[in-house]
């Protein structure tokens, strides 16, 4: 039986843009591009001869910007969209305004080199796009040939089966880590926006490219009790902060003693990510181990289920986000596979488990 080929529509205002991201998408037989728009008004009367399945969208155009056209889809007929935008920080922040939207995902394109530029940033755009079409968005809202997918031992080096953590016996530190992709922004703002000031410190990989998790963890910090800013290179967690990891760079957490910090570091793509939650997840099985309270959240494919396994077997508690509640139960779904998540909790509840996690931690 053939599988159903995803359509997709691309709006750029640029015919450059549409040409390469038309090129790259029809390479992959499971996409086909149904239509191509240079404004939003276009785009619109296009869709009323076919629907497409996903829509990628950039952020600047003539007539209507981009971020009208995507509330204007998500209130009369949400179907996913993703941002593609270019790598200057004002339009970072209005990306995180398109994900408060209802973005799924989201796209780099710089405003020089475009076409090597996604040429080469192929496999992730594919990957972008296969992701948002599983989405599950509501009212508002033959594969590539490819290299070898790299795990976390490119970054951080595999931990014997025998390897116990120190850490309860050297500090008595709590910490939170938490992975999420597709989805994941909508999830941690739901989740921070609940925690209390006074919380364990918290490290999150979220699959964001660089340059918008700056604008990201400034709009988190606005929404949450906590302190929330994006990680740096020698950073302290402490109690009451939230560190996310910077989109392009992995980020490993580590510990002086009794006192965890973090590393940014540059590294391979690891699971087709960087950040990489299994890097991340790796580093706090290593140092945190037992002192740890671990959740993987939406997501497509399967970043961070090993890592999360791991921290299990050094001592950790672990959970993933439930189907129901997730825009894509990928991520979530390998880790209950493999026997890493201890449950599957819903959105609502993850807040309420992290702290009753953390509590049983003595």
């Amino acid at each position: 039986m053939v599988k159903k080929q995803i359509k997709v529509m691309v709006v750029d205002d640029s015919a450059l843009v549409r040409k390469v991201m038309t090129e790259v998408l029809t390479s992959d037989p499971e996409i086909k591009v149904i239509a191509q728009a240079n404004d939003p008004i276009f785009a619109m009367e296009k869709m009323k001869k076919e629907m497409p399945d996903v829509i990628t969208l950039d952020v600047e155009m003539p007539r209507m910007d981009g971020i009208t056209f995507l509330k204007k889809i998500m209130a009369e007929n949400p179907l996913p969209v993703v941002i593609c935008s270019s790598l200057t920080s004002s339009n970072a922040s209005t990306t995180v305004e398109a994900i408060r939207a209802g973005a799924v995902e989201i796209i780099t394109k710089p405003q020089m080199g475009v076409k090597g530029f996604i040429k080469e940033s192929a496999i992730q755009i594919i990957d972008a796009i296969k992701a948002a079409a599983q989405a599950k968005v509501k009212r508002k809202s033959k594969p590539l040939v490819v290299k070898e997918k790299l795990n976390a031992d490119s970054m951080l080096a595999k931990l014997p089966k025998s390897y116990r953590s120190k850490a309860m016996t050297e500090t008595t530190q709590k910490i939170i880590a938490i992975g999420a992709s597709t989805g994941g922004t909508q999830a941690l703002r739901k989740v921070l926006s609940a925690m209390p000031k006074i919380s364990p410190g918290i490290v999150i990989v979220q699959h964001m490219p660089e340059k918008f998790t700056t604008s990201f963890a400034q709009h988190l910090n606005e929404i949450s009790q906590m302190e929330v800013r994006e990680a740096k290179h020698g950073d302290k967690l402490l109690d009451g902060l939230v560190l996310l990891a910077p989109g392009g760079k992995h980020m490993i957490l580590k510990r002086s003693g009794a006192v965890y910090h973090v590393d940014v570091l540059e590294g391979p793509l690891v699971s087709r990510h960087r950040p990489s939650v299994d890097v991340m997840f790796r580093s706090v099985a290593r140092y945190a181990g037992s002192n740890a309270v671990a959740c993987l959240m939406t997501g497509m494919g399967d970043d961070g289920a090993d890592g999360l396994k791991e921290i299990l077997d050094t001592g950790g508690c672990t959970f993933a986000q439930d189907e129901e509640s997730c825009v894509v139960f990928g991520m979530p779904k390998e880790a209950w596979k493999r026997g890493g998540a201890q449950a599957l909790v819903a959105l609502d509840d993850i807040p309420q488990t992290l702290l009753n996690e953390i509590a049983r931690i003595r």
